[in-house]
């Protein structure tokens, strides 16, 4: 895909390494002549100087050609104007950062099909990490309705050496959660697994359920005997 980002911060240039590295073409916008140069001379990226809310410099720099712009300029203002641009250009898939939550709707009628609060972003990834420090990533989707957490299985828990068939029929792993991926070492590829396979120690699971669920999963795949945790049964073998 042809990618036009506005703004070459650390987001901005952040954003457009990791998408040169998905192998999609990239164009970034900056007023600021050495932000140019960096991403040019560190990234590789078609860095273009000026400003991402110039009709003339929105144009030399592809937008009618592009497939996705994101928005990640320093101020909301800024933001607004270059979705409001970009839909005028046609623009299929548009998405924004936003620092202010007073522009969520204003950036939804201008057109961004994806609002990126990073205030909320960074608030939310904090209170997960305090609250279950267990868990070593998390992600929740449609308003936190389901979640997705990555749990690391300590090498005596009791679920080692269990199928995965086993652990979804076990009456205390909670119904409305799956494991969807798994990874037995880190330096193998994550995998969607199916029921025959077997957790090993020191392995990695992904595993999407509710909100109301969290604590009884995270209890249920990490329990170790001796563990100061909610008693849970042995499991079958």
């Amino acid at each position: 895909m042809y990618i036009v980002i506005g703004g070459a911060g650390l987001v901005g240039l952040s954003l457009a390494q990791d998408l040169l590295e998905l192998g999609h073409t990239v164009a970034i916008i900056d007023i600021d002549p050495a932000a140019c140069r960096q991403a040019r001379d560190q990234f590789g990226v078609m860095a273009f100087e000026g400003s991402a809310v110039s009709t003339e410099v929105l144009l030399t720099a592809g937008i009618r050609k592009a497939d996705s712009v994101a928005a990640v300029l320093r101020h909301d203002a800024l933001n607004l104007a270059m979705v409001a641009l970009s839909k005028h250009f046609g623009v299929p898939h548009i998405l924004s950062r936003m620092r202010h939550k007073d522009f969520a709707e204003p950036l939804r009628i201008a057109g961004a099909h994806h609002i990126i609060s990073t205030v909320d972003l960074g608030v939310s990834t904090m209170v997960r990490a305090i609250e279950y420090p267990e868990v070593d990533s998390m992600m929740h989707f449609e308003q936190g309705q389901i979640e997705i957490l990555k749990l690391s299985i300590p090498e005596k828990c009791d679920v080692v050496g269990l199928k995965i068939s086993e652990i979804a029929q076990h009456p205390q792993f909670p119904e409305n959660s799956l494991i969807i991926g798994y990874q037995s070492h880190p330096h193998m590829n994550l995998m969607v697994p199916n029921g025959d396979t077997v957790l090993e120690a020191g392995s990695t699971v992904l595993v999407a359920t509710q909100p109301q669920s969290l604590h009884q999963v995270i209890d249920f795949l990490q329990h170790c005997p001796g563990d100061r945790l909610p008693k849970v049964e042995m499991l079958y073998r």
